[in-house]
């Protein structure tokens, strides 16, 4: 009678055991444990490694994200009139409200990429980490890299980007886009027809797969076809295309619009349409 008391009492002393396990392991793996002091800090780090404070969120983004330039921004470009080119503007703005950006690298990904070993730190969108062989399979077939030698060869450059979610009809904005030094259009953003109120002006075509025009005759012949891979599986895309290999899958956009609006929040980007 003794043993089998004693057997039952360890059944349930093993039994609470895994079950304050799980939970302790659920907590952790959901983020929701509140063992912890409640004063504690998560720390972020900039590109250099320094530690950053509580004004950062986790991933390293200022908090408070508001139209207000930081104090040095205001001091440097305080002279430029409305509409002007500010050299050095969007990299400076990008800093500030995300110190881990870093701007040694190339603005597109060539042959040398494995030497830059910071964007190799961290996953899409930030960065290429595990995507090395993809991205060699993909440039070993890719003969241009980087803008024209004409927009190369300014000192600052006035850009702008033109979605497609239909908010410029009737706007007749066209004639003020085509003014802007580089024309950034996004996935399948229409241009043929709508001229007066989309421009007809077309430098980059920037895209991932399900927003992607699915004909090449679609594509400008002038412009440069630039894929923006927010995850593994955009580049694995473009591999298929380059090797005319079939693919069949899409994704939820929810991730890349909020780091659109962050932008535009943050004022690196201007949202002349209200469409984002």
């Amino acid at each position: 009678m003794g043993l089998l008391v004693f057997v039952r009492n360890l059944l349930l002393a093993l039994c609470l055991f895994l079950v304050l396990g799980f939970l302790y392991y659920s907590a952790w793996k959901l983020h929701l444990l509140q063992w912890e002091d409640p004063n504690s800090v998560v720390l972020s780090f900039d590109s250099a490694g320094q530690t950053l404070g509580a004004e950062y969120d986790r991933l390293g983004f200022l908090l408070k994200l508001d139209s207000k330039l930081p104090a040095e921004l205001a001091t440097k470009y305080a002279n430029f009139s409305e509409g002007a080119c500010k050299p050095g503007y969007a990299s400076a703005l990008m800093t500030a409200i995300f110190p881990r950006f870093s701007k040694p690298a190339p603005m597109f990904l060539d042959d040398s990429f494995r030497k830059w070993a910071r964007i190799r730190e961290f996953v899409p969108p930030f960065g290429i980490k595990g995507q090395d062989n993809l991205i060699k399979a993909i440039l070993s077939v890719t003969k241009e890299y980087r803008l024209t030698p004409a927009l190369d060869s300014l000192s600052c450059r006035r850009c702008i980007i033109v979605g497609n979610g239909g908010v410029l009809a009737n706007k007749s904005l066209g004639s003020r886009i085509d003014d802007y030094d580089i024309v950034v259009r996004l996935n399948s953003a229409p241009v043929k027809g709508f001229e007066k109120d989309v421009g007809s002006k077309t430098t980059l075509r920037i895209t991932y797969p399900e927003g992607a025009m699915q004909r090449p005759e679609q594509y400008e012949r002038d412009s440069l076809f630039v894929l923006a891979g927010f995850k593994w599986q955009d580049f694995k895309w473009l591999k298929y295309i380059v090797y005319k290999e079939r693919v069949s899958w899409t994704h939820n956009i929810q991730r890349e619009k909020e780091f659109l609006r962050k932008l535009v929040k943050a004022r690196v980007i201007t949202d002349l349409t209200s469409g984002i």
